[in-house]
């Protein structure tokens, strides 16, 4: 059994988890669905190196929200515009073996 093909998904296959193709980016406030405009980069530094960043993409809506609440737990590093396809995050997670 392959975990990467639970979904009906091939590795790789450019499709998001319901299979439609090259889905745009969401933001990532809960039950938000808008299109994500800026990348919130961050990490815990109690169980990520100090180099690492993970990313929360938001819409316009919630960019503040979302920085305020990393910010409060002094996890917030940076936000940055997000043009679709070329976050961060994927240059940050196979620089750190694509650990999450």
């Amino acid at each position: 059994m392959n975990i990467f093909n639970l979904g009906g998904m091939e590795a790789g296959s450019g499709d998001d988890a319901a299979g439609t193709p090259n889905a745009e980016a969401q933001c990532s406030r809960k039950a938000c669905r808008s299109a994500a405009t800026w990348q919130l980069l961050w990490n815990n530094p109690r169980i990520h190196t100090p180099d690492r960043r993970k990313v929360w993409l938001a819409c316009d809506e919630h960019r503040e929200w979302l920085e305020d609440y990393l910010q409060t737990r002094g996890l917030w590093k940076a936000t940055m515009p997000f043009v679709d396809g070329s976050s961060i995050e994927a240059a940050s997670d196979s620089a750190h073996g694509g650990a999450s």
